[in-house]
């Protein structure tokens, strides 16, 4: 039986791309641009904006792909650098401000299980205040633990964990609202 090395391939794909093969480049703009779109799309409202925004971020990519040390996922490594660019852009165009509260609780949450499509979802969290979008989305949908969400966001842990707790609040009570307006009794 013969084994194949399945990421033998990748990291050929990547090494020709650090050597400026445009074919090599576009086979990793190929696969990995469709998700990475919908990376950009979670903090970014505009989807035009979220792709030029994915498309700077790709120019950094292979600019910096000589740095990628093939230890963990490719794709999380260009994952990161799509997140970090659209906060990036976040910081330098709009004025973001996190909202210090010291007297937040940490709220239970129930799942509600949802009547809701992707683009519903999409639409309330795209609704949320900047602060409240970043952190919902850095915590819930990326998986980063506070500490990790206050260093890329130059805010305290406690300001991390209280716009969760914000974001969560105000988006129960706009599903609150929404479930009311279907059923008639709002």
């Amino acid at each position: 039986m013969k084994v194949i090395n399945l990421h033998q391939e990748e990291k050929e794909v990547i090494e020709l791309a650090v050597d400026n093969n445009r074919h090599a480049q576009h086979q990793i703009y190929s696969k990995f641009a469709p998700k990475m779109l919908s990376v950009c799309r979670q903090y970014i409202k505009d989807v035009h904006l979220a792709e030029d925004i994915m498309i700077t971020a790709f120019m950094k990519v292979f600019t910096n792909l000589k740095n990628f040390e093939h230890k963990g996922s490719f794709e999380g490594w260009i994952r990161r650098i799509m997140i970090n660019e659209c906060i990036s852009y976040i910081r330098v165009h709009k004025k973001v401000t996190f909202i210090e509260d010291e007297n937040y609780y940490e709220e239970t949450h129930n799942n509600i299980e949802s009547q809701f499509s992707v683009e519903d979802i999409q639409f309330l969290i795209d609704n949320l205040p900047d602060g409240y979008k970043m952190v919902f989305n850095l915590y819930c949908i990326e998986g980063f633990k506070h500490q990790e969400i206050a260093t890329m966001l130059s805010i305290n842990e406690g300001t991390s964990k209280s716009q969760l707790s914000h974001a969560r609040k105000m988006l129960q009570d706009t599903i609150i609202k929404l479930k009311n307006y279907s059923n008639g009794t709002e």
